[in-house]
């Protein structure tokens, strides 16, 4: 693996169209070069033109989405473009693709592609209004509204239509899903959205897709990016720090009750369809919708992740698991009576026999392709449904191999990569040690523009009353910056307490703050309330330390409880743990940290968006300072001047109002 000193291979020079009198100043508004932005638009360039892998940390404020998509868009080739979030995807198809593909004049035609989930079904659609089960009288006018669109849309794309809410349960009816689309067969196969979308895909210079369609299309050989993948030259994943985990997720296989309850719920329409006289089959299908409900049950608690092992002893649980394979033996013997009747009935047949197929491998730890890869067996637990998974303990060398094939390039770009100036950790994650790499800083000044505030005395994170310490210790700075913060928690209790912690200051102080709570809206509503306010305080857990962008004066603080390291009893990293030890590494420093530090890095890159951001970035965990991987952890993080007098903090906030009242 060779460093940020590598010298790229030769390729045009493409500096001119970043300069102050290129083509992208003269039709950007506000568009002014930085150094990092150009010096990493020329290694992508070479990368692509020499089909390399290059992994690539800029810092907040380089503009790496116009460094690859200059280079991407001038090298001629057909590009596939994956972001971590559906969000990013959007932002790159509607605005960012279109804003430098006209500046530069190029006639790249460009195409956007989700998984099925985003598209309206013909079929189910008009299935789910003829039934008419619906639960709500909402649910059923939703139903009417998608009918209506469905009429009058070119993408079928749901986000298109505000007018029903993303969490209605009337999507789940009006969309496929990988398991219940028909394909060929489908009766509506001319008018499919997704086949446009995939149509429109294949022809196009440049597609963007987000990590979660790319590794179920590409990595599973479904019939969408798997026709892409070959006239491919170049694949680009932004917030490529996802990856190994999102990897993980698809090189694995999972069986859930909601899987099996919605191919009941199927098979029960396709039946009353196609074969409303053969009572049998009705029968069976209520066997299998009791059975996995039952299976549920079996197992107490909610937002769990639990081991196999925890469950092997538990006879209740084995029963239940046992009466859900017997249920499904059951109604595959009847569907497949009434198959020849209709598409759908053969398709349930098909789902039926892949969802034996899947619990007889979880339960015997065979791989999907009878491959030698060592996999972890472990129960994902929600409030009303529960996931049975095989996660493979690495994944560099399945990655690897759909890596290896057509010569193409392979761009891995983030603003959390490395470990210090170390990237060894993320590319062994994937294989990538022969890549090349580089690292840019953010060309913001955060020595003058933020404070990192680590408070002295407090507890050990694990200690009985830590939340209470965490709101005791923050509570001052945020009065001094006057709400305007973020409270980012490691856990979900914890969040829930120091929510409640916080609320109860401000009612005894008479501050009237707004306080929210993630959970409470959407995420996207949440943000926007948040903006929109101006004071406000929100406490959130996981789904906020990224992807986030809060500009301006609205978010002034960010306040971390604990180093987010991940609970060392989850069954994935238990098992993880373990093989590294076994192999003679050390744990602690070849895994646990490293992501810790990605991690770190996330949550505090929420503070500083733009150049004109100020801000303070408080970690209230002691470890930061009184162990000695602390170090490495505030190393990674941006420079910023350092302090641990709340009275440097509270000044800190003092002159900026000063300023904003000069401005």
């Amino acid at each position: 693996m060779s460093d940020e000193t590598a010298s790229p291979l030769t390729a045009p020079d493409i500096s001119p169209l970043f300069a102050d009198d290129g083509p992208l100043a003269t039709s950007i508004p506000g568009y002014r070069a930085r150094l990092q932005q150009v010096e990493m638009a020329q290694r992508i360039a070479a990368a692509i033109r020499g089909n390399q892998a290059f992994v690539a940390e800029a810092g907040t404020g380089t503009g790496k989405t116009y460094a690859y998509l200059v280079p991407a868009l001038q090298s001629g080739g057909k590009v596939i473009i994956s972001t971590g979030t559906k969000t990013l995807q959007d932002q790159l198809f509607q605005r960012d693709l279109p804003t430098v593909r006209d500046a530069l004049k190029v006639g790249a035609s460009i195409a956007l592609l989700k998984g099925r989930a985003n598209y309206i079904c013909h079929y189910h659609l008009e299935r789910a209004q003829s039934e008419g089960r619906f639960a709500t009288r909402a649910e059923a006018e939703h139903i009417r509204t998608i009918m209506r669109f469905a009429k009058t849309t070119k993408s079928g794309d749901k986000s298109e239509l505000v007018a029903v809410p993303e969490d209605s349960a009337a999507w789940q009816q009006a969309t496929s899903t990988r398991d219940n689309c028909l394909g060929q067969e489908c009766p509506n196969a001319k008018e499919c959205f997704v086949m446009a979308a995939r149509r429109e895909a294949l022809v196009a210079d440049v597609v963007v897709v987000n990590h979660h369609l790319f590794f179920a299309d590409v990595m599973l050989r479904d019939d969408g990016l798997g026709e892409l993948l070959p006239a491919c030259n170049a694949v680009i994943f932004d917030e490529a720090h996802q990856l190994p985990e999102v990897a993980g997720l698809f090189f694995g296989e999972s069986v859930s009750t909601a899987q099996l309850l919605e191919l009941a719920r199927d098979a029960r329409t396709e039946a009353l369809a196609a074969a409303k006289d053969y009572m049998p089959l009705q029968d069976a299908i209520r066997g299998v919708d009791k059975a996995t409900r039952d299976l549920r049950l079996a197992v107490s608690g909610e937002n769990l992740r639990l081991p196999m092992l925890q469950v092997a002893g538990d006879t209740d649980f084995q029963q239940a698991l046992n009466t859900v394979e017997a249920t499904l033996v059951d109604l595959a013997k009847h569907l497949e009576a009434q198959a020849e009747r209709s598409e759908g009935l053969e398709n349930c047949v098909n789902r039926t026999h892949e969802m034996q197929l899947r619990l007889r491998r979880w339960r015997s730890n065979a791989s999907a392709e009878g491959e030698k890869t060592e996999y972890v067996r472990w129960l994902e637990v929600f409030s009303q449904t529960m996931a049975l998974n095989m996660t493979p303990l690495h994944v560099a060398d399945i990655f690897q191999r759909q890596m290896a094939g057509h010569p193409r390039a392979w761009i891995f770009t983030s603003a959390t990569l490395a470990i210090g100036k170390d990237f060894g950790h993320y590319c062994s994650e994937l294989g990538l040690m022969e890549a090349e790499t580089a690292q840019w800083g953010s060309p913001f000044d955060y020595a003058a523009n933020s404070l990192l505030y680590c408070p002295p005395d407090m507890p050990e994170p694990n200690s009985q009353f830590y939340s209470e310490a965490v709101v005791e210790a923050c509570w001052p700075a945020l009065v001094a910056s006057g709400g305007r913060a973020f409270v980012l928690c490691t856990s979900l209790r914890a969040m829930r307490r120091i929510h409640e912690l916080i609320e109860e200051r401000l009612s005894r102080a008479n501050l009237d703050y707004p306080l929210l709570l993630q959970g409470q809206s959407s995420r996207t509503e949440l943000l926007d309330r948040f903006r929109r306010l101006g004071n406000a305080i929100l406490v959130a857990s996981q789904s906020f330390w990224e992807g986030v962008d809060v500009r301006g004066e609205a978010l002034s603080l960010v306040v971390i409880d604990k180093l987010p390291f991940a609970p060392p009893d989850d069954p994935v990293l238990a098992a993880r743990i373990e093989h590294l030890r076994k192999q003679g590494g050390n744990p602690f420093f070849d895994y646990q940290l490293p992501h810790a530090v990605i991690s770190m890095k996330q949550g505090a890159g929420r503070l500083i968006r733009d150049e004109r951001d100020r801000g303070v970035l408080m970690v209230c965990d002691p470890r930061m300072i009184s162990k000695p991987y602390g170090r490495r952890i505030w190393q990674s993080l941006p420079p910023m001047k350092r302090t641990r007098e709340i009275g440097e903090v509270e000044a800190f906030f003092e002159r900026l109002e000063a300023e904003t009242r000069a401005e």
